[in-house]
């Protein structure tokens, strides 16, 4: 008798290393991306190369993936490859995270004025004492305030960006200042009551960046003026983020005081 001749087992189709390697793509990229901002504060490499080098590669690996992911799904559907579709399908979901996140971090720097240094009081910003040695002594920015050219750019685009007016006497309105900074969850590094005045250093989550913020508390017509000031120690443009603190301690101390908020802002 003859015996049988085995069937072959179809393979995996010309689609299947596209999907894989555009799973593979879609991975590293999305690690990159994630780890640019972890890897600069464990010092595996700077911020500045972490922002221009990690999170760049991280999203061209997610184009590539995204490519990948697309020129498999198109094999795989000729061919009924159900597993490499579904293979590529992550790629290119990962690929578009690993992408999308870098695109739109960019784009928001972009939405903002290419400032670091934000203020309530721009004719006469708080100084930053604590702090300035430090900033004196390493490669960091300028403690001084840049002048009319920063606060034009600061009006235009935080307009609402104002000081907090509390009925209450200097004294009183430093220690809410105070517990404010504490409940913010900020490091306060120097609290100086006969100056009305509160140094804190507060950090971002993603690259650790440390940014300094001034507090100063000041006599107004029987009332008490607060002023914050927040400034970066690193970088050109802080991305919106000094204003963004200023406007949480605000909204967070006027919560905290709602009966002796003396404005309506």
């Amino acid at each position: 008798m003859n015996e049988p001749i085995p069937m072959e087992r179809p393979g995996p189709g010309p689609g299947r290393p596209l999907a894989i390697a555009a799973l593979a793509a879609g991975v590293l990229g999305l690690l990159l991306v994630g780890g640019a901002g972890p890897g600069s504060k464990m010092g595996l490499w700077t911020w500045m190369d972490g922002l221009r080098s990690v999170l760049k590669y991280g999203a061209y690996l997610g184009v590539l993936a995204i490519v990948l992911a697309i020129a498999a799904m198109l094999v795989a559907r000729r061919r009924a490859g159900r597993a490499t579709l579904a293979i590529a399908a992550v790629g290119l979901l990962l690929g578009a995270t690993a992408w999308w996140f870098p695109w739109s971090f960019r784009r928001h720097a972009r939405s903002v004025p290419p400032i670091h240094d934000i203020t309530t009081d721009w004719t006469n910003p708080p100084e930053l004492v604590a702090s300035r040695a430090l900033r004196d002594s390493a490669q960091l920015n300028t403690a001084l305030y840049g002048g009319d050219s920063i606060a034009a750019l600061q009006r235009k685009a935080y307009p609402d960006i104002r000081p907090v007016m509390l009925a209450m006497r200097p004294d009183e309105a430093f220690a809410a200042v105070l517990r404010t900074v504490r409940d913010m969850g900020w490091t306060d590094i120097e609290a100086a009551r006969d100056q009305n005045r509160v140094e804190a250093v507060d950090e971002t989550p993603w690259f650790g960046f440390k940014d300094d913020v001034v507090i100063r508390v000041t006599p107004a017509s029987g009332i008490s003026r607060v002023d914050i000031r927040s400034v970066s120690r690193v970088g050109g443009s802080d991305i919106g983020k000094n204003a963004d603190r200023i406007r949480k301690f605000t909204a967070r101390l006027k919560e905290n005081y709602k009966d002796r908020v003396a404005d309506s802002q």
